[in-house]
């Protein structure tokens, strides 16, 4: 089934430069960027995308984390494509991540990581409409 879900470089993985090798490497696989933007998370987007993680001991870390430079997020479309997705990123522990996944090998903090994708189709449609108010595809 042709899926669509949403990933995050963030903040950390865009200062380190690897905007490039996380969307040649999801074109590799054979999915397919729809939209994409690099953008400032203002304070109130960052609770909307972590509002399951409020009043958890890491829940400010998370926020300061993705508010504290541009993040560059993007709609990936294809078969299975969250599934698909969150394997290529690898373990949300980079120290658990295995090597050759994003995480595993560009990972080194799991507060700070590189990279967020959606875990499920419902998440990543409520996560499209906190970065992609428009809906999410290419407008021309």
């Amino acid at each position: 089934m042709i899926e669509r879900t949403l990933v995050l470089v963030k903040p950390s993985g865009v200062a380190r430069g690897l905007i490039g090798e996380v969307i040649s490497r999801m074109e590799r696989r054979g999915l397919t960027i729809k939209v994409a933007r690099l953008l400032v998370v203002t304070p109130e987007m960052a609770a909307r995308h972590y509002a399951e993680h409020k009043g958890k001991g890491f829940y400010d870390e998370l926020v300061e984390h993705i508010t504290s430079g541009p993040i560059f997020a993007m709609v990936v479309e294809g078969p299975s494509a969250v599934k698909v997705v969150r394997r290529m990123m690898g373990a949300t522990n980079p120290l658990e991540a295995d090597p050759g996944t994003v995480r595993g090998d560009f990972g080194l903090d799991m507060r700070r990581n590189v990279v967020h994708s959606a875990d499920s189709l419902e998440s990543a449609e409520r996560e499209i409409a906190i970065f992609f108010p428009e809906g999410g595809e290419l407008r021309t």
